[in-house]
């Protein structure tokens, strides 16, 4: 089957690549938008849900700059310069997923107090809100072109031809687990 650079990257090197570029980014921004959630109910700005939410919202965005700063020399350039992305479908997914982590970086710099500093917690809590939306649409987007087969679009990959899907309806049932 065909497959999006987004998804030829998690794919591969299993299981560290998935872990590294799907698995901490993901675990990271969940605990920031589960927390945001919890002091957006209880407007406990100085409790320990608070510290934990500090310390995801620091960590992933400052590992989303890593990210960024590995995908583009070693992804992204050689495949533009050997203009090998498959339709724009795949050049979507993989720049999806690298926005995905500008509101991250901008939640980091906010915990850090780079930005935004003279706003009320509330405030600021709006702000943190706005760019874990940001990213969870621009990460779901990202996800989803990536899974997606870029032949839709008229990629062929090598060999010329697309797999053939099985129809789960004519599968010989002793070769269903039971």
């Amino acid at each position: 089957m065909n497959m999006t650079h987004y998804m030829e990257l998690l794919a591969t090197n299993q299981p560290w690549n998935l872990l590294l570029f799907m698995g901490v980014p993901v675990v990271l921004a969940e605990t920031l938008a589960i927390t945001e959630l919890y002091l957006l109910y209880n407007r406990n700005f100085t409790g320990r849900v608070r510290q934990v939410n500090r310390l995801a919202g620091i960590t992933v965005g400052i590992y989303f700059i890593g990210i960024i700063l590995y995908l583009i020399p070693n992804a992204v350039i050689p495949i533009t310069q050997n203009g090998e992305w498959r339709t724009a479908l795949d050049v979507f997914a993989v720049g999806t997923y690298l926005l995905s982590g500008i509101p991250l970086i901008l939640v980091a710099l906010q915990d850090l107090g780079l930005i935004q500093k003279k706003l009320s917690e509330t405030r600021k809590l709006g702000w943190h809100i706005t760019y874990v939306a940001a990213f969870l649409v621009l990460g779901h987007l990202a996800m989803i072109a990536g899974m997606a087969d870029p032949s839709i679009l008229g990629y062929q990959g090598p060999g010329g031809h697309d797999m053939e899907y099985m129809d789960m309806g004519t599968m010989p049932s002793h070769n269903m687990a039971h």
